[in-house]
Formats: C-alpha cells, sequence, structure tokens
C-alpha cells in the first residue's frame, strides 16, 4: 500500500513536474521568439529564430540584374551594360562603373547580397535598431551565398581561409547600441562557410583549408567618432572617415586574405577606407561584402508593405 501510494505521488510530481517545465519552456519561447513576423506582422505558424516568416524570408532575395564587376554596384538596365563595354572595349560581363574605372577604391572586390530595398531594407532596420541579434547572424548567412558567387575570383594563399573583419563602430556607439551589427553578419557567415567546410577544397580552387574561417573583430578600429554618411555630399562622406580606421594587430592580417563585412554599401568610401587601413597592415587582398547596397538608381520610394522600425539615429549622432 505504501508503495503504491509512493508510486501514485511519484507519478503525479512527475506529471506535474512536466507540465510546469512545458509551461516554462513556453514562456521562454514567448519571450525569446516572437510571434508575429518582424516584417509582414503576420502570426508565425511555428517558432523560428529569426522571427521572420517563410514568405518574407523568401522575398529577401539576391540581386539578380547587372553590376559593375568590380564594386558590384547593381545597373539599372542591360542597355547601360552594353554601353560601357562599347565604351571600354570589354565585355558586357565586364563593365565597371565610373569610379571604379578612376580607380577610387583600395578594396580589390566588392559585393552585396541585394539592394537596399523592401523587405531587406525591413529586416536590416529590425537588425540595427531593435536589437534583433539572432536575426542578424541569419542574416550573415545569406552573405555565403554571395561568397560562393565570387570565389572563383579570390586566389586562396597558404591553404589559408578568408580572415572575417567587420567593419567597426566607435567603441561609444557600440556601447550605446550594444553590438555591432557588422559582427553579427560575420560570425553568420563564419558558421554557413564552416559547416561541413573544414578540410574541404575550396570549390575555387581545389586547395583545401586547413583551419576553420573566422571572425578577426578586434585589429580593425574606428579611431574617432564621425557622423553617419546618411546625409552627407559625395565629397563629405570621403572626407568623414579619411584616416579615421587603425589596426591594432597588424600581425593578425598580414599575408591574409581579408573579406571586409558591413550592412550596407551606399557610395563605398568607408569600406574603401577601411581596406585601405587593412592594406597598409600588410593583408594581400580585400574583398568586401556586404548585405545591401544602396545606390539613387533603385530608390526605395514607394510605400512599403513591411514594418520598419523608426530610425534612431539622428544627423548629429555619431557612430
Amino acid at each position: 500500500m505504501a508503495l503504491r501510494f509512493i508510486s501514485q505521488s511519484a507519478t503525479r510530481l512527475g506529471s506535474v513536474s512536466h507540465a510546469v517545465l512545458r509551461e516554462l519552456a513556453d514562456s521562454l519561447l514567448a519571450v525569446a521568439f516572437p510571434s508575429s513576423c518582424l516584417l509582414c506582422r503576420r502570426e508565425l505558424k511555428e517558432a523560428n529564430w529569426s522571427g521572420v516568416c517563410p514568405d518574407c524570408w523568401e522575398s529577401l532575395g539576391p540581386w539578380a540584374g547587372a553590376a559593375c564587376s568590380r564594386c558590384g554596384l547593381p545597373i539599372a538596365s542591360d542597355q547601360v551594360t552594353q554601353s560601357g563595354s562599347e565604351e571600354s572595349g570589354a565585355a558586357a560581363s565586364d563593365v565597371w562603373c565610373g569610379q571604379c574605372r578612376a580607380g577610387e577604391y583600395e578594396f580589390d572586390l566588392a559585393r552585396s547580397y541585394g539592394v537596399y530595398a523592401g523587405a531587406l531594407r525591413a529586416a536590416i532596420l529590425q537588425l540595427k535598431f531593435h536589437r534583433r541579434e539572432r536575426l542578424g547572424r541569419r542574416l550573415g548567412e545569406a552573405l555565403a551565398r554571395t561568397w560562393s558567387e565570387i570565389e572563383n575570383n579570390i586566389e586562396p594563399r597558404a591553404h589559408e581561409p578568408p580572415l572575417l573583419v567587420p567593419v567597426p563602430l566607435h567603441p561609444s556607439r557600440q556601447r550605446e547600441r550594444g553590438f555591432n551589427q557588422a559582427e553579427l553578419l560575420a560570425q553568420g557567415l563564419a558558421r554557413s562557410l564552416n559547416r561541413g567546410r573544414r578540410g574541404r577544397a575550396s570549390e575555387a580552387s581545389g586547395t583545401v583549408w586547413q583551419r576553420r574561417v573566422r571572425v578577426e573583430a578586434s585589429s580593425l578600429l574606428r579611431a574617432r567618432p564621425t557622423l553617419p554618411q546618411a546625409g552627407l555630399s559625395l565629397t563629405g562622406r570621403q572626407e568623414n572617415v579619411r584616416g579615421v580606421f587603425e589596426v591594432r594587430h597588424p600581425e593578425r592580417l598580414r599575408d591574409r586574405d581579408v573579406v571586409l563585412v558591413d550592412d550596407v554599401m551606399t557610395t563605398g568610401w568607408t569600406a574603401s577606407a577601411c581596406a585601405g587601413a587593412i592594406k597598409r597592415a600588410g593583408a594581400q587582398q580585400v574583398v568586401v561584402l556586404t548585405l545591401a547596397r544602396a545606390t539613387p538608381q533603385f530608390p526605395d520610394t514607394a510605400p512599403s508593405p513591411y514594418h520598419e522600425p523608426p530610425v534612431d539615429d539622428s544627423g548629429r549622432q555619431r557612430q
């Protein structure tokens, strides 16, 4: 009788404990995962780490049109591409924009996953101004697709994988925001590249990477705060970042292939200033990967169906 009572009590206790644990888990999931999509606000059918519904993820498609073959600037039409080819004598698939033809950039190659508009723009705003860190890492994984498209243009050295360097914020700005969105993207990219990749041959060259791809977030520094690039003239943007970036541990970058990671590229001056500092530290080549490219050729002026949080950066705040 006593054994039966103990057994029944244990069963009840186990059921209660299971119910309590399940309720606790459900509560934690409700806190950790939003119940509605961050972009379209429709109810999520199932919890996911990113907080973005499948339909919105599907709409985060990469840019598939014509682009500058060096900096990746999207070109509005194939006619522009053909016109540039006739002027330069190059093939239509090897056209450079005006700034690249003038040799103004210090990076070797740049690409963006998509255009800064629509769902991609809304996702970036959610990442930057609502601290969606899981979303940032998931978006970083999308950059692996962009990397695979340009890997054939990269000459790997000494069986070493590329070193991922996020564009830094000024320390005061990072303390205020609580994170660096470029670093989150770099972490997601590293995770995607390392997934099943260690010890395998590079698809581009057959070279085997002996070590994992890693993020080097402490070598490149923003030495002084700067005004946000948005709202500045073309010349103002260039002057705003001149001499701003420094390398603290040059030995970590020396003789390495560096992938510079950021969320949005507009004129390219920030990326170019970073690349110049990295190259002066001894890096072999610098490739820029950004999630989006903002360009007046593709203005995002139409009413957006996506939820976009208000931007908290004023023109006087510094980065």
